[in-house]
Order: C-alpha cells, then sequence, then structure tokens
C-alpha cells in the first residue's frame, strides 16, 4: 500500500526533577544542600532516510514519545539526559502542525532533519538557590514538560519527470516501455490506484538516470478533489518535467489535453512553467492516427514540443527518449533532488518576560507567556517554600498586577500553562 498522507503525534520527554537534599556526613550535623539537577528530556527528530519510499512505517503506529530526563540526586549527582528519538522518513516529507496547519518542515535532502518537538529542560537542584541569608533552601525545580503536538506529515515524490493524463491514456503502458516498472495495467480507468515509479534509460552513452513517476487519478475536477487527484496531485509538485500523456484513440483528443492544463493550472500554476512534452499516444490505432495531423498542428500553435508515440508497440519512444533528454538538466543536478536545501522553519528559542492576562470565563484567567508559564510549570507547590517563590515570582514580573487590573477577586482562577489556582488577596487586600 503507497501511504502518502499520516497524521502522528509526537511527545518530547520531561525534564527530570532537580533534587532537594542536604549533606549527611558524619561530623557535618548542618550540611548545606546538595541536590543535583534532573536530566534534560529527549527531543523527537524526523530524518531523511532514502531508502524510504512511502510513509507505511507510521500505518499502524501513530504516538511516538522520546525518553525522559532522569531526577537529580544527592551528593549535586545530575539526572541522566533522555535519548533523543528520531523517525525515519522518505525523501519529500512536508511536516505540517495539525492544529494550526503551519508548515514546520520540508525535507527533502539525504539525512535532513527537523526537530519537531523539544525536550524539556531539567530542574535545578536545590544548590542553585543557597544565598548567604538563606542557606537551607529546600525549593528544587520540577522538570519541564517536553512539547507535544499533533503532525500531519505529506509526502511529495521526488521524481525527475511526471506523467500526467486522463484516466486509460496509457501512462502505465508507458511507463512499463521506458523503464522495468512493472505497474498493473488493464484496459479500464482507474487501473491505476496509486503512484508508480521507474527509472528511465536514455541511452547507451547518456550516464543520466531519471527518475519517472506516473501519476494517477486526474479527472475534470480534481484539483478540487474529484476522483484521485486530490490525493496525488502533489506528486508532480517537485518533478522536472512533465510529460502530458493523451489518449489519441478518445472521443475529443483536444478536450482531454485542456481538461489536465486546466486541473494543473488550477492546483499550481507553476506546474505550467515547468518543462513539459505532449505525448500522443495510441497512434497504432487507426482513430488516433486520423486525429494526429490537426492536434499536432495546434499544439505547434501553443508552442509545445509533441509527439506521436504508441506506448503498445514502441512507436516514437526513441523520439520521446531525445525530448526528455533535451530537458532534463546535467547528470550533476539530477543528482541533486530538485529543491535541494529543501525548507526548515527555524524558531529562535527565546524566553520574555511577556505575558497577556485574559478572561476565560467568569470567574477564570488565563495567563499566557512562555517564561511564566515555565516557571510554573517548573514550581513544587506543595513545597511551601516553593509556593511562596513563585508568588515572588508573579510580583516580580507584574503578573500579579494585571490580574488585579483585570479584576480578579478572591476565589477566581487563574490557569498558567497546565497549572490551575486560586486567587487569594495579599493579607494587606483583605484588610
Amino acid at each position: 500500500m503507497f501511504l502518502d498522507r499520516v497524521t502522528i503525534w509526537v511527545h518530547a520527554g520531561n525534564g527530570g526533577d532537580g533534587a532537594a537534599t542536604f549533606r549527611r556526613e558524619a561530623h557535618v550535623p548542618r550540611g548545606g544542600p546538595d541536590g543535583g539537577d534532573g536530566g534534560r528530556g529527549g527531543s523527537v527528530h524526523l530524518r531523511v532516510d532514502p531508502g524510504q519510499t512511502t510513509l507505511r512505517d507510521f500505518r499502524y503506529a501513530h504516538h511516538f514519545k522520546a525518553t525522559p530526563g532522569g531526577r537529580g540526586s544527592g551528593a549535586k549527582r545530575h539526572g541522566k539526559a533522555g535519548d533523543d528519538l528520531q523517525l525515519a522518513v522518505p525523501p519529500g516529507t512536508a511536516i505540517y502542525d495539525d492544529a494550526t496547519g503551519e508548515l514546520l518542515a520540508d525535507l527533502v535532502a539525504t539525512g535532513q532533519t527537523a526537530l519537531v518537538a523539544r525536550g524539556g529542560r531539567g530542574g535545578l537542584g536545590n544548590v542553585h538557590f543557597a544565598t548567604a541569608t538563606h542557606r537551607t533552601p529546600k525549593h528544587a525545580q520540577k522538570g519541564e514538560p517536553g512539547e507535544e503536538r499533533w503532525l500531519r506529515l505529506e509526502l511529495r515524490l521526488i521524481a525527475d519527470v511526471g506523467l500526467v493524463g486522463l484516466p486509460n491514456a496509457g501512462k502505465s503502458t508507458l511507463l512499463a516501455a521506458l523503464t522495468a516498472a512493472h505497474p498493473k495495467i488493464a484496459d479500464y480507468p482507474f487501473t491505476t490506484l496509486e503512484p508508480n515509479l521507474g527509472v528511465l534509460e536514455l541511452g547507451v552513452t547518456d550516464e543520466r538516470r531519471p527518475t519517472i513517476a506516473d501519476v494517477p487519478g486526474l479527472i475534470e475536477g480534481a484539483s478540487q478533489g474529484a476522483g484521485l487527484g486530490h490525493a496525488f496531485l502533489r506528486h508532480v509538485e517537485r518533478t522536472r518535467l512533465l510529460i502530458h500523456v493523451i489518449d489519441g484513440a478518445s472521443r475529443d483528443p483536444e478536450w482531454d489535453h485542456g481538461v489536465i492544463r486546466d486541473e494543473l493550472r488550477a492546483h499550481d500554476p507553476a506546474l505550467l512553467a515547468k518543462p513539459l512534452i505532449v505525448a500522443f499516444n495510441k497512434v497504432d490505432l487507426p482513430a488516433a492516427a486520423a486525429a494526429w495531423s490537426e492536434f499536432r498542428a495546434a499544439r505547434e500553435r501553443d508552442m509545445l514540443p509533441v509527439v506521436a508515440i504508441s506506448a503498445a508497440d514502441g512507436v516514437g519512444l526513441d523520439r520521446l527518449r531525445d525530448l526528455v533528454a533535451d530537458l532534463l538538466p546535467t547528470a550533476e543536478e539530477l543528482a541533486e533532488p530538485p529543491e535541494p536545501a529543501g525548507v526548515v522553519v527555524h524558531r529562535i528559542d527565546t524566553i520574555g518576560d511577556g505575558f497577556v492576562v485574559a478572561r476565560e470565563e467568569a470567574g477564570v484567567f488565563r495567563v499566557r507567556g512562555r517564561r511564566i508559564e515555565r516557571i510554573a510549570n517548573q514550581t513544587n507547590f506543595e513545597v511551601d517554600e516553593s509556593a511562596e517563590r513563585f508568588q515572588r515570582d508573579l510580583d516580580r514580573l507584574g503578573v500579579d498586577a494585571e490580574l488585579r487590573r483585570a479584576g480578579i477577586v478572591a476565589g477566581d482562577v487563574v490557569r498558567i500553562g497546565a497549572i490551575e489556582l486560586e486567587w487569594e488577596p495579599q493579607p494587606w487586600e483583605a484588610r
């Protein structure tokens, strides 16, 4: 089964908790803090593996989680970092945030990697919070949660030549005649239900070995989802050259030609800017032979290269190979993918002081901000000292004042990240 679109859930590892421990040694009755830091959680990466050709590895497995970081311990021992998780994807995989539709990465080159979920930071142990006036801190940070998200993976084949045309135009027969591929061939529409790939031999002295993709399912309305075209039109986006296969024995070859061009234009106008060869197929049949002269004249007026062929008996295939050879780039360029750099969206992970306070519903306020959410997630509210420290952070960052300006009153709920707290006024406010 050719699988070219999947949705997966990825969860980076949580950071390990920092330790709140104290030295316990003979003859040292009041040993200071010695809690070690938690380990970093493992991150999730997607990496291009040229041995993969479909997204079949994700057919049944949809949930992937990296390992968490280890907890810190006494004697300033740090927790072990979690192992990163690398998932192999085929060249040509585009990665989208499934919730927003945002493109995160477009991977085309062998070995190219994208970070899709970052592991959480390990929490600091209490050794970091000792001061000259507070020598026995019980406060230590919890590990930061790892990022999690739903991703949509879409594969767009990286092929040098794409065969397009209406069902039963003879694309699969042509692919088999030009290459060593063995696609399913039958005399009825929609025989081909998935793209087929082959390697074209251009000639004894030509060292280039371009790949050809037979793209199924293009009918009128394909760009709007009719037939199979909506699912497979994206596979012609990365091709260097298109061969438009026409059934010369059809009722109206000229109409057939216009339909496919209209669908390519509707999907992406840039497709019509690619080099294109029109292959007028089935000239071994009387109806095609009769229509060839008028069809050729129309294509010449359009300044499109056109060749009469019979994929079934080999007529015109040498001429078609010559045209393909003339329009393809050099062997050095063919060795690189059509989009060699790909598109990887790099984001600078800045931790600013900015935040926003919004009323979600009656009696419920939401505080959003990268830094304050991280502080809340790393606070252990079961430890009084940690809870008091968090309150000081609210004051220091201005969150406390902003909540009061927003109209918060005693008993209202404050949500910060995954934390939900009940608001209590300061002692001077209660008097």
